[in-house]
């Protein structure tokens, strides 16, 4: 679904060329190393610049390149093409590794989010400890989401724009199924999380979800 931003004001001076905006659009995407909104690129650019007709146009344009202009989320960068990948395989330092829980914990929080650290421990038939919460935390990959409207308001789970981006991922229903999981041996035989929904047959839970939004508060 394409994002929606506000109508620019009208304005006494006209809007600068489609391919002005095209430009304006590539500098601040090169120069921004997080994903950028088209609601932030409007705030930024004159009155009555179109971002989401330039994106459309620098995209295509960018289509085949080594550098090309993705999706993350909410938000466009650029990344180097997923084929090239391996080029940049000498400047990648791996700082540490997950452990077995945290990889399941966040298996867990990605196919079920929003999701309880009692519904985590529910699903992986053992206790969640802190210090994997706390680690998934600090890396930015989860982060709190609403609190659920039960006894004891809860607060809850969900995977970060980060976690999407540092997986090329575009949103949640572009995670692997099960069965690539296990096969990249980020999941065992047993089942801990064989009740996980596979995305795109509507298991996945975004967190604004309407059929759950009396079940959450902001």
């Amino acid at each position: 679904m394409a994002e929606e931003i506000e109508t620019p004001e009208e304005s006494l001076f006209d809007a600068p060329p489609m391919a002005e905006q095209e430009r304006m659009i590539e500098a601040v995407l090169f120069a921004t190393s997080e994903p950028i909104t088209l609601r932030d690129l409007a705030a930024r650019m004159p009155h009555g610049c179109d971002p989401a007709e330039a994106m459309v146009y620098l995209r295509k344009r960018y289509e085949g390149r080594g550098v090309q202009v993705v999706r993350v989320g909410d938000g466009y960068a650029m990344r180097t093409a997923a084929d090239l990948g391996f080029l940049m395989q000498h400047e990648t330092v791996e700082i540490r590794k997950l452990s077995r829980a945290a990889i399941e914990t966040l298996a867990i929080i990605a196919y079920h989010q929003p999701v309880t650290r009692a519904e985590i421990e529910e699903i992986r038939g053992v206790s969640v400890s802190r210090g994997t919460v706390d680690q998934l935390l600090e890396m930015e990959w989860i982060r709190f989401g609403r609190r659920k409207m039960t006894p004891g308001r809860p607060v809850t789970f969900v995977v970060t724009q980060g976690f999407l981006d540092h997986f090329g991922l575009e949103n949640a229903r572009d995670l692997p199924g099960l069965k690539e999981l296990r096969s990249a041996g980020l999941l065992e035989s047993r089942a801990p999380l064989g009740d996980a929904p596979v995305p795109g047959d509507g298991g996945i839970d975004e967190e604004t979800n309407e059929g759950q939004s009396e079940l959450f508060e902001d």
